[in-house]
Parts: C-alpha cells; sequence; structure tokens
C-alpha cells in the first residue's frame, strides 16, 4: 500500500472509463494479473477465491470476493488502471462505502496493483489533479452526484 502524503494524485486517461473513439482506446488492466493477486490474497487470507465478476459496460471495474471462515471480502479492480480497493458489499457503483484493505491485500501490490485506502478514496474531486485526463473526462469529473475520487474511479456512468 503507498503512502498518499502531500501528494497530489493524479488521474490519468481512463479514470472515469469515458472517451472518445478518436482519442485512441483505453488502457487496460491485465486481467490474468489481477486473478495472480486474488489467488495469492486469498491464501494470505487462509481463505479462497469466491465470485468472480468481469467488467461489463458501463462499470469500470471488476468484482471479486474472497472467502474466509469468519468473512467475505469484496474486491474491487479498476478495469482501465491497475488499482484495488475495498468495499463492504456488491454494487453497480460505489462512491463513499469504501472500506480499508486489510492486511492480506499486499498480495494484490506483489501482482503489480495499487491497494487504494479509504482515506485517499474520499478525497473530494476538487483536490484531485485532473491533467492527465482527456477533455471529455474533465466534463464527467461534474457528473452530479459524484464528489469523491472513488466515486471517479468506481462508477457506472452511461
Amino acid at each position: 500500500m503507498r503512502d498518499h502524503g502531500e501528494t497530489a494524485f493524479v488521474l490519468r486517461r481512463g479514470a472515469t472509463g469515458f472517451f472518445r473513439p478518436e482519442d485512441g482506446p483505453l488502457p487496460e488492466t491485465d486481467l490474468r494479473l489481477f486473478r495472480t493477486g486474488l489467488y495469492d490474497a486469498a491464501r494470505l487470507a487462509a481463505g479462497r477465491v469466491g465470485e468472480f465478476e468481469e467488467q461489463a459496460y458501463p462499470r469500470t471495474f471488476h468484482t471479486a470476493s474472497i472467502l474466509s471462515r469468519r468473512e467475505e471480502s469484496i474486491v474491487l479492480c479498476h478495469v482501465h488502471h491497475p488499482r484495488v480497493v475495498f468495499v463492504e458489499e456488491r454494487g453497480p457503483w460505489h462512491d463513499t462505502d469504501f472500506i480499508e484493505p486489510p492486511g492480506w491485500a499486499r498480495a494484490f501490490s506483489w501482482a503489480g496493483f495499487e491497494v487504494l485506502d479509504r482515506q485517499l478514496l474520499s478525497t473530494p474531486l476538487e483536490e484531485m489533479d485532473t491533467s492527465g485526463l482527456s477533455r471529455v473526462e474533465r466534463s464527467a469529473c461534474r457528473f452530479p452526484g459524484t464528489t469523491t475520487l472513488g466515486g471517479l474511479l468506481f462508477n457506472a456512468w452511461d
């Protein structure tokens, strides 16, 4: 997990999921690496990989779970950037329901993913560096009801 400190979090093209075909395709997170991270995390958690749901339009994330004896942990993986977060419940959209990553989340870092914490995901959009976004994505940042970094990254805008 990364210490975000005072450094501004830079949003890169593809963060919102919006694009124009003339701008070219968006980057894609390697799904095989995400699955590797899931199985490594499940081993660390002394659990197993549960349900896996691949991203479908208009969501910007894959959803999976890790089951231990005591609980089910829901993991979201951004489809365009190798970022992983945790939420309490499955859902089509996430804005403020993020939870702190468990200790075994470091397995995702080993697989090349950035594990984002609740504090960062709760950061207001106006504090984000949007210079790396396309014009259409910067417009999407003003989407009604979205107020946080987490809401911008893990959305289901159409």
